[in-house]
C-alpha cells in the first residue's frame, strides 16, 4: 500500500511545484505578462478556491458517486490543464488562456489532493496515531520524488517535454491508486460536513496553525527563482539548489515521523521550525555569487520543510480520526487554508515587488533587489516566529500523537 501512496503523492507534487515555483517566471518571461497581472490572476483563482475546496470535500464525502470516479475526473482535468499551460501555446489572449487553464488545474488539483489525504485517514483509521505518521512519512517521501522530477525535467527537457512526461506520470499514478479508493466500512459518528469540523476548538486551532505555517513556504516558493537568478546572479543554477532543498526534505521526512512517534509532534515541530528560522537568518548577508552560502540555506531549510510536510497534515489526520469526523470535508478545509496562504502572497508580495521596481530577467537597481531580499528572507522568518508561537500555544489534546 505505501509504495502506491508514494507514487500518487509524486504525481500530485510534480504538478504543484511548477504551479508554485516555476509559474511566476514562466508567465512573466515566456508569456510576457507582468508580476502585477500574475498576482491579480492568482488572487482571483484563490478566491475561487476559497469557495470550492470545502465544497469539493463535502461533495466527495457524499454517497452515490464512487470515490474512484471522482479521482478519474480529477486526473483527466489535471492532465489536460497541465498540458494546456506548459505544453502548448496559448489559444487567444494570453491572460484569458492563463485564467482558463489555471481554473482547470487548480480545481482538479484540489479535488485529487482532498481525495488523497482523506483516503489516507480511512486507510489507517484503525492503526492509531503511529499509523498516521508512518503513512505521512511514505506520502511525503513520494512527494519529494515528484518535486525532484519537477525541479530537474523543466531544465532538462523544457516545459513542453516536462508536460509530456507528466501526462505519463498521471496515468501511472491513476492505475497505482485505483484499488485503494474506498469510502471505508463505517460512517463518522460526530456529524457530517464543515460545521461539525469547525465546531471543535482542536480542529480550528490546527487549521489556524496550518495557515500561518504555510505562509513562509508560500513566500519562499514564489520568490525562489527570482532570488537565485536575479539577486544571487546564479543564472541557470536553480535546478541543483532545488534538488538539494527537496532531497533534504524527502530524506528527512521518515526521520521526522519517527522522531514525532518517540518524542511527540509538538516538540519535534518546534525543532523543525527553529531550524527554518536559523537557516534563513543569514540569507540577508548573501551577495552575488554566494553559491556555497545559499547551498547551506537550502540544506537547513530543506530539512525543516520535511518536518512541516509530515507532522502538520498527520496531526490533522489524527484529529479527524479521533474526533470521528469526515476526511473529505476536513481536508477540504486544510487545502483551503494552504491555498489562502498562497493567495495572500499573490495579493501582497508580488504587487509590492512590482511597485518596488523589481522586474525578473533584467538588471535591477539596489532598491529593487533589497525589496526582493526582504520578501524572500526576512518576511518568512517573521511568519515562522508567529507559527512557533502557535505551536507553543497548542491545546493539550492537539499535542498528542
Amino acid at each position: 500500500m505505501l509504495p502506491r501512496i508514494g507514487v500518487y503523492a509524486a504525481m500530485l507534487a510534480a504538478a504543484g511545484v511548477p504551479l508554485y515555483i516555476h509559474l511566476p517566471r514562466f508567465v512573466t518571461v515566456e508569456m510576457g505578462l507582468s508580476l502585477g497581472t500574475l498576482g491579480a490572476v492568482l488572487l482571483g483563482i484563490r478566491i475561487m478556491d476559497f469557495a470550492q475546496d470545502p465544497a469539493l470535500g463535502w461533495l466527495t464525502d457524499r454517497p452515490g458517486v464512487p470515490v474512484g470516479t471522482w479521482a478519474g475526473v480529477g486526473a483527466i482535468g489535471l492532465a489536460a490543464g497541465f498540458w494546456g499551460l506548459f505544453g502548448m501555446a496559448p489559444l487567444g489572449a494570453p491572460v484569458v488562456w492563463l485564467v482558463g487553464v489555471l481554473m482547470v488545474i487548480f480545481t482538479s488539483y484540489s479535488l485529487l489532493t482532498i481525495l488523497f489525504y482523506a483516503q489516507g485517514v480511512r486507510l489507517v483509521a484503525a492503526g492509531g496515531s503511529g499509523a498516521h505518521f508512518r503513512l505521512a512519512g511514505a506520502r511525503e517521501a513520494g512527494t519529494v520524488v515528484g518535486i525532484l522530477l519537477a525541479a530537474i525535467l523543466p531544465t532538462a527537457l523544457g516545459y513542453q517535454g516536462f508536460a509530456f512526461v507528466y501526462l505519463g506520470l498521471v496515468v501511472l499514478a491513476t492505475f497505482a491508486m485505483a484499488r485503494l479508493w474506498s469510502r471505508g466500512s463505517a460512517n463518522p459518528t460526530q456529524g457530517m460536513g464543515l460545521r461539525a469540523i469547525l465546531s471543535h476548538a482542536r480542529m480550528r486551532f490546527l487549521l489556524a496553525l496550518g495557515l500561518v505555517n504555510a505562509m513562509p513556504v508560500a513566500v519562499t516558493s514564489t520568490l525562489f527563482l527570482f532570488f537565485v537568478e536575479d539577486r544571487l546572479g546564479l543564472t541557470g543554477q536553480a535546478g541543483p539548489f532545488l534538488l538539494l532543498f527537496f532531497a533534504c526534505a524527502g530524506l528527512s521526512a521518515p526521520l521526522w515521523a519517527r522522531a514525532a512517534r518517540r518524542w511527540g509532534a509538538r516538540q519535534v515541530l518546534l525543532v523543525g521550525m527553529s531550524l527554518a528560522i536559523i537557516s534563513f537568518f543569514g540569507v540577508v548577508m548573501l551577495g552575488p555569487g554566494a553559491a556555497a552560502g545559499f547551498a547551506l540555506v537550502c540544506f537547513g531549510s530543506g530539512l525543516a520543510l520535511g518536518a512541516d510536510m509530515v507532522l502538520l497534515p498527520a496531526l490533522f489526520a489524527v484529529a479527524l480520526d479521533e474526533e470521528e469526523l469526515e476526511g473529505g470535508a476536513g481536508f477540504g478545509l486544510w487545502s483551503l487554508v494552504t491555498k489562502m496562504s498562497l493567495a495572500l502572497v499573490a495579493a501582497l508580495v508580488l504587487p509590492l515587488l512590482d511597485w518596488a521596481g523589481f522586474q525578473p530577467g533584467i538588471e535591477n537597481d539596489a532598491e529593487a533587489l533589497w525589496a526582493l531580499t526582504l520578501g524572500y528572507a526576512v518576511l518568512p522568518c517573521i511568519l515562522k516566529v508567529a507559527a512557533v508561537a502557535l505551536v507553543l500555544a497548542l491545546p493539550r489534546e492537539a499535542r498528542e500523537t
